[in-house]
């Protein structure tokens, strides 16, 4: 499981190094979406108070292109080759900026469509201001991945069940909730499984929660696969 820390440490090393494929166009993405879409490996945007960001950023990788037809609904074509190591983490972004005592509410709603081949994770990735720690929670997999860590048994918070990871990258420590049972859509309360980090466990302290992303931790999807956010909106107070 590779942080965003690492993904923004090694980008600037990685960058001249990976051998992306030919750059494709978009024929796999809806024809509606026409708001933006890019193959650039760093390729960014921002629509509708989120970040859409490309972001190709582990050794092997094959092509890849994003598209948006808007902040909440966007999507990913990818063709990565059958190999270990992740190699992208195509995601959506909200800034939330508080502390975790200062939250009244942090929470989320998502629905996608995702391939049943190759190898990745539907994940939300959640940090604090200073990347100390790494939230991740998996709402569904598939095939040859897996976290970081030791688990630490399950639980039952934000309304679904998870198992428990708790592990570092050498950069920052990560805490990891794997779903018991894949979900395309749904809704988490995000806030009660901070306090139970914080509060219940310890493991941090009342960090400032800096961004809640969103995306698909990519393995390989050989021959090219679809990945689409049909909707995917974060709310806090």
């Amino acid at each position: 499981m590779a942080s965003s820390t690492l993904r923004r440490v090694t980008k600037a090393l990685l960058a001249p190094a990976l051998a992306l494929g030919a750059t494709i166009g978009l024929a796999s993405a809806p024809a509606s979406a026409a708001v933006w879409n890019s193959c650039d490996q760093w390729g960014q945007t921002n629509l509708n108070g989120y970040t859409l960001y490309n972001n190709i950023w582990g050794s092997g990788a094959g092509s890849q292109c994003i598209w948006a037809n808007s902040g909440t609904n966007w999507g990913v074509w990818a063709n990565h080759p059958n190999t270990g190591g992740i190699k992208s983490y195509p995601n959506q972004t909200k800034a939330i900026n508080k502390s975790i005592t200062s939250l009244t509410s942090l929470s989320s709603s998502y629905n996608v469509s995702v391939p049943s081949s190759g190898a990745y994770n539907t994940s939300y990735d959640i940090w604090d201001t200073d990347h100390d720690y790494e939230i991740m929670l998996w709402v569904n997999k598939t095939g040859a991945v897996g976290p970081l860590g030791t688990s630490q048994g399950s639980v039952s918070l934000g309304g679904h069940s998870w198992n428990v990871f708790k592990g570092t990258n050498g950069a920052n420590e990560v805490f990891s909730f794997i779903r018991t049972s894949n979900s395309s859509s749904g809704t988490v309360n995000i806030l009660p499984i901070l306090k139970w980090i914080k509060d219940t466990k310890k493991w941090m302290g009342n960090e400032t929660i800096g961004d809640v992303q969103f995306g698909y931790e990519i393995t390989s999807s050989s021959g090219g696969l679809n990945f689409t956010t049909n909707n995917l909106t974060v709310s806090s107070s």
